[in-house]
């Protein structure tokens, strides 16, 4: 079973960086996207970006021009660069991979989780 990786993440306050690194313990065949979500407290999980194999990238309304996603598909890694952290950046952030199983049918790989708290 593979396993994915999360480091980074931890305390920062308001107007400052932090980033994120998510590395697939394991090979991933036929990877179609890697992408990031968080959960903040009492929130349901919410995309913050994706990356699709071909290089599409997809950011949420709230980080856009915030936070950049990358990956390092020869490390099967990715990665999630956040400036201008805002108090309401505070959330677990988990990484996720989708891989194609079959026609209409994927595999997603979670992360264990890390915290981003974002003081004021």
């Amino acid at each position: 079973q593979v396993q994915l990786v999360e480091s980074g993440g931890g305390l920062v306050q308001a107007g400052g960086s932090l980033g994120l690194s998510c590395a697939a313990a394991g090979t991933i065949l036929h990877i179609v996207a890697m992408g990031w979500y968080r959960q903040a407290p009492g929130k349901q999980r919410e995309l913050v970006a994706t990356i699709t194999s071909g290089g599409s990238i997809t950011y949420a309304d709230s980080v856009k021009g915030r936070f950049t996603i990358t990956r390092d598909n020869a490390k099967n890694t990715e990665y999630l660069q956040m400036n201008s952290l805002k108090p309401e950046d505070t959330a677990d952030y988990y990484c996720n991979i989708r891989a194609y199983t079959g026609i209409n049918q994927w595999d997603d790989y979670w992360g264990q989780g890390t915290q981003v708290t974002v003081s004021s």
